[in-house]
């Protein structure tokens, strides 16, 4: 069955994501929250304490290994 133009789902404006709003930064200080959010664990003690040995080892590259 072919499809009509009212039901494609592209957008009007049919332009690329610019990399800045598609990749990550460690521009800013990083918590050991952002880690363990980051490496998509739950904020429990212990992966709170796991995070902060990574800061602590690796600093914020981190999280630059974890995201985009």
């Amino acid at each position: 069955m072919p499809m009509s133009q009212s039901d494609t789902s592209t957008p009007s404006d049919d332009r690329a994501t610019p990399d800045a709003l598609l990749h990550t930064g460690t521009e800013g200080p990083v918590t050991a929250e952002d880690l363990v959010l980051a490496a998509g664990r739950d904020v429990t003690p212990q992966s709170l304490a796991w995070a902060e040995r990574k800061l602590q080892d690796e600093g914020t590259a981190a999280v630059d290994k974890l995201l985009p």
